[in-house]
């Protein structure tokens, strides 16, 4: 489709202009509003895309109306449909990729109000970010057709090596502030709740293997290949799953559910294993997690809001598993912390809440 100069047109050159934007300031490298300005942007980017679709297919008619008939307005402005809105009204969006929309979305929100410097989000939602901007760009194809193509104007970003040893990703992470913690429990809460197929796919999440070409065989080639999953024969999948073994220290991951995940009664053996002169019981296990609210109450609208870190929630069996991260920390809370039990509990009672953060090793 050839749009000519027009409403559709100027609607669709703001969208292509809002991801283009979108990608330059993901790609500076001196970028502290990296994720942020990213995220802001490419939704932008999405909804005018909509928009230009429906200024198509059904006409100006994508603005919300009041019970009376009238349009709805924000300064005297007609207010058109969010991107939320878009994606119900269109209707045939594939499921990986209206996640991979909702996961932006709901993460906006979750940064809106605050200012995250560190580069651990950017690395953490890499392969978010990457399919974000390839599912657009595959949509505005499917809306306007290749004319509209963006790829050629986009290269990759270069890289600086970025091999960290386990020691220093302990560091960065042990140095997390609360709302860089908070974004990263969002993050995993909203993995964790994906179905497998969804989560694996392509539409959701980029996964990527960085390796050096060792040589072209022909000197014209690109030096860097993109080549999807799907594409590969069965001989290259199994190459790449032994490389994989041998990127992780030669250990090999095991199928299984909740491997590492600890149940309540195996929280308790563990930090009393590692107490002296101290215990705690099941009853005062379920006060600590209460009052450091690290997962919600039975029945919640949310089981899903958890301190990932900490606790999460096992939806094939309705309930919940504790990591050894919360083994740890209690173990170093009680031993340090000096508050007895029926302190503890009487917190629990006034609904007093304490901060994890205050009480980190």
């Amino acid at each position: 489709m050839k749009l000519r100069k027009g409403k559709t047109k100027s609607i669709l050159d703001a969208s292509i202009d809002s991801a283009l934007l979108a990608v330059e300031i993901y790609n500076k490298p001196r970028t502290t509003f990296r994720s942020e300005g990213f995220i802001a942007m490419m939704i932008i980017a999405w909804t005018r895309l909509f928009h230009a679709y429906f200024n198509v297919t059904i006409g100006d008619k994508y603005y919300y109306k009041k019970k009376n008939g009238r349009y709805d307005t924000v300064d005297g402005e007609r207010k058109a449909w969010e991107l939320s809105t878009c994606i119900k009204k269109y209707g045939n969006l594939d499921h990986a990729v209206e996640s991979n929309i909702n996961f932006f979305m709901k993460l906006r929100n979750k940064i809106e109000h605050r200012h995250i410097e560190k580069r651990e989000v950017d690395t953490l939602i890499f392969g978010e970010c990457q399919s974000f901007l390839f599912n657009y760009e595959t949509t505005l194809i499917d809306f306007f057709g290749r004319t509209y193509s963006i790829n050629e104007a986009l290269v990759y970003s270069l890289q600086f090596s970025h091999i960290r040893t386990k020691q220093q990703d302990k560091a960065n992470r042990s140095a997390l502030s609360k709302d860089l913690s908070e974004i990263v429990s969002f993050v995993e809460r909203y993995r964790n709740s994906l179905d497998e197929a969804t989560y694996n796919s392509q539409e959701y999440s980029i996964k990527l293997i960085q390796i050096p070409k060792i040589s072209n065989t022909n000197r014209a080639d690109a030096a860097v290949e993109f080549v999807r999953w799907d594409a590969l024969s069965e001989e290259d999948k199994a190459a790449y799953e032994q490389l994989n073994v041998i990127i992780k220290d030669k250990t090999v991951k095991v199928q299984a559910a909740n491997v590492g995940r600890l149940k309540p009664s195996e929280v308790v053996k563990k930090v009393n294993e590692g107490l002296v002169g101290k215990s705690i019981t099941q009853n005062l296990h379920t006060t600590l997690y209460k009052i450091f609210s690290i997962r919600p109450e039975n029945g919640a609208d949310d089981p899903f809001d958890t301190q990932a870190e900490f606790c999460l929630y096992d939806e094939t069996h309705g309930d919940y598993v504790y990591q050894d991260a919360w083994v740890s920390f209690l173990t170093h809370f009680i031993q340090s912390s000096g508050l007895e039990p029926k302190e503890l509990r009487q917190k629990e009672r006034d609904a007093e809440k304490l901060d994890v953060d205050q009480y980190r090793m």
